[in-house]
């Protein structure tokens, strides 16, 4: 093995605290009454309560809808009794599962979260107490569920594997709802601050090393995470009393991505980290074509985080799929009549939540992600 040598050079522009002004923007018409004849519960009670938030009788008979939905039900009834799935945190079905084998216990939260079941119903109270240990700031390899491997897992394995399922759990939590529990602020906080260090580190300049014939990312190299990105979305609190850090992160996140995906160097192992967002993940049109979902979720991320407005480029990206709905609001692909599909495992809680993509339910999803993204983009409601 030959000694590391730097490589890649990229670079995080200085944060300001100049206020952002943005301008005003126009209504984004959205097609309720198609979504309540088409759609499936979730997306329905969704669309009620949080894109056009009606209020009243009208979303508390909404609330009740997701309880009703049999995917949800199945996926609820598949919980073991130490409140996990399959003994796993981060699996994710295979393409050829019928319903949600191999399912992590990660996922299959968010999945419910994401079906619209409230943080206290049985599955999700279940599930929160083996969320709120995997916080904890410690190297117990008893929490590392599928990520120790087989036999007994290393110092650095350990390591690595605590700290990725603690910022997936966190995320979990958050999205939930957790975000005044003292636990998950102080983990967020503490993920936070490395990152903030980092960031502001040289090394975030040249974080690759070249290790024989590859490159990896240095095994101190701390970058963002999907699931960081993910827990700060859901904690706009913990972002407002975090201003500085938002910034670091922004201009981080509209760098160029490096050519080279994302492994980091763990021990003496050059371990894959897909899990790890390195720059702009949807700098253009052709990358939102290729995974349509992908490109939808992470728009609804940018929004949440109050990022989407702020770029010229992502914005630009929704106002395309804007653009793409029909006279009724509903959208439909820039070109073919195939349903919309990821292989990506970062969207499957997310997408799609419908059950059947065969009628014109599978327009369903992507219409209710437009229009929860442009109510996070601040955008008016225009329901129709």
């Amino acid at each position: 093995m030959t000694a590391p040598t730097q490589q890649f050079t990229t670079t995080v522009p200085t944060p300001t605290q100049v206020a952002v002004v943005l301008p005003p923007q126009e209504p984004v018409r959205f097609p309720l009454s198609w979504l309540l004849e088409n759609a499936a519960p979730p997306i329905q009670c969704r669309s009620i309560n949080e894109v056009v938030k009606l209020g009243g009788a009208a979303a508390e008979a909404a609330q009740k809808l997701p309880y009703s939905y049999p995917p949800a039900l199945l996926l609820a009834i598949g919980q073991a009794t130490d409140g996990t799935w399959n003994r796993s945190m981060l699996g994710i079905p295979s393409a050829r599962a019928e319903h949600f084998e191999g399912i992590g216990t990660v996922n299959a939260f968010r999945r419910l979260v994401e079906y619209g079941w409230d943080k206290d119903s049985p599955p999700l109270a279940h599930a929160r107490r083996v969320l709120f240990r995997l916080l904890a700031e410690d190297d117990d390899p008893s929490y590392l569920f599928e990520l120790a491997g087989k036999g007994t897992p290393d110092v650095d394995t350990v390591l690595r594997g605590r700290a990725l399922l603690r910022e997936a759990a966190a995320a979990a939590l958050a999205q939930a709802g957790y975000e005044s529990d003292p636990r998950l602020r102080g983990a967020a906080r503490r993920i936070m601050e490395r990152i903030a260090t980092y960031l502001r580190s040289p090394l975030a300049e040249k974080p690759f090393i070249r290790i024989a014939n590859q490159h990896a990312l240095a095994p101190e190299a701390v970058p963002p995470s999907f699931h960081t990105l993910q827990m700060l979305a859901h904690m706009p609190l913990f972002r407002s009393e975090n201003y500085e850090i938002l910034e670091l992160l922004y201009a981080y996140l509209t760098q160029p991505l490096p050519r080279t995906e994302p492994a980091q160097l763990i021990g003496k192992k050059i371990v894959p980290a897909p899990q790890l967002v390195l720059g702009d993940m949807l700098p253009h049109r052709n990358a939102a074509d290729s995974d349509v979902p992908f490109a939808l979720v992470w728009l609804e991320l940018m929004a949440r985080l109050g990022f989407l407005r702020r770029n010229e480029n992502w914005n630009k990206l929704f106002e395309r799929f804007l653009d793409d709905r029909d006279e009724r609001g509903v959208w439909h692909p820039h070109k073919g009549l195939a349903a919309a599909r990821s292989t990506n495992p970062f969207v499957w809680s997310y997408f799609p939540l419908e059950n059947t993509m065969v009628g014109e339910e599978r327009w369903a999803d992507a219409t209710f992600r437009l229009g929860l993204s442009a109510r996070y983009a601040g955008r008016p409601i225009e329901p129709v």
